[in-house]
């Protein structure tokens, strides 16, 4: 990060969109492919609003996406100041987006996480992005993010994928270990900014998720 925002302190809320009908039917979703909540979605956003609404953010970021926005649309309602980023957008998975995980896109999935996790970080589904490139792309993201004053504590509400990207790029944790972050639909990461370092506060967390799960 820029060196002069060393000396800013901020607390990050980072959390995955809710769940769309393409999430729950096994769709590939993406940059390209944007797609709002269904009722399970928005059950799922007002669970996260009703855990977190005590919290005093001082900014909502999101992605360029729908299903970001109407995750915490009730937050933007409140009349909270909101930017959307499209540094903060899911990855693009090029050819595979809007179709479903068949069998040979499956493969294909697996070939390129397996070469991502082997530290080969450069390649890319045909037409898609690499994690390279959207790290990238999130980096002049977070600088944004951090360069702005009065913005202590923020709510980032962004894509699965991209998520996991991001928090390698602000723990400093190889790309090739990014599946180690996992990213259930409003899981939510807590991340401290300290004099320049990033800290994960609360990894995954899925409490304000548990009525629901226990109601399915």
């Amino acid at each position: 990060m820029d060196k002069n925002y060393l000396q800013v302190k901020k607390l990050f809320y980072i959390i995955r969109h809710g769940e769309t009908d393409l999430n729950k039917q096994g769709i590939v979703q993406g940059k390209g492919v944007n797609t709002p909540l269904n009722a399970f979605g928005q059950r799922q956003a007002q669970a996260f609003y009703d855990a977190y609404k005590g919290i005093n953010f001082d900014k909502i970021y999101t992605s360029t996406l729908i299903r970001t926005h109407q995750t915490v649309a009730k937050f933007i309602e409140q009349g909270l100041p909101w930017e959307q980023l499209d540094g903060l957008d899911e990855i693009s998975w090029g050819i595979y987006e809007g179709k479903e995980q068949s069998t040979n896109i499956m493969t294909g999935f697996n070939s390129i996480t397996q070469q991502w996790s082997e530290g080969k970080l450069d390649v890319s589904i045909e037409g898609g992005e690499s994690p390279n490139q959207v790290q990238k792309r999130q980096k002049k993201a977070m600088d944004y993010i951090t360069s702005q004053p009065n913005e202590d504590v923020v709510l980032i509400c962004m894509h699965g994928r991209a998520m996991r990207i991001l928090l390698c790029l602000l723990v400093n944790k190889p790309l090739s270990e990014m599946d180690d972050f996992p990213h259930m639909n409003t899981a939510l990461y807590l991340v401290s900014y300290d004099n320049g370092v990033f800290t994960i506060e609360d990894h995954y967390n899925i409490n304000h998720l548990a009525e629901l799960q226990n109601a399915e």
